[in-house]
């Protein structure tokens, strides 16, 4: 059995955000689960090229936007699933911190992060 606090786990700021990363390949699982802050007014453009990601809302507000421009509101309550290695941009409201319970499949080794600093969409 894994029982593990907020305050323990390895954290990893990832570019416009924070991601505390509760399991990880050292695991054994086979998946990870993350609690994600998306700090508010940022912008991210981000894909997963090596896994799938689902997001459920807990707290704050913000969108998915896909490639062909179609943006999704994200509140709490509601999931979003990159099922395809969806390249996507990842919006928190300019007014409140975004919050996401995520899973990432394969497992995450644990020190992945993005480079936002660039035009393509950041990858890993």
């Amino acid at each position: 059995m894994i029982i593990r606090s907020i305050d323990e786990v390895k954290t990893v700021e990832w570019g416009n955000g924070l991601s505390r990363r509760f399991l990880l390949e050292a695991d054994g699982m086979g998946y990870t689960l993350t609690d994600t802050l998306v700090r508010a007014g940022t912008k991210s453009h981000l894909e997963y090229r090596n896994h799938l990601e689902a997001c459920y809302c807990i707290e704050g507000s913000g969108e998915v936007i896909d490639t062909e421009g179609n943006s999704f509101p994200i509140t709490p309550g509601v999931m979003y699933a990159l099922d395809k290695h969806d390249p996507h941009w990842l919006v928190a409201s300019p007014h409140e911190d975004l919050r996401l319970v995520c899973m990432f499949t394969p497992a995450l080794r644990g020190d992945e992060a993005h480079n936002l600093d660039t035009d393509e969409f950041s990858e890993y």
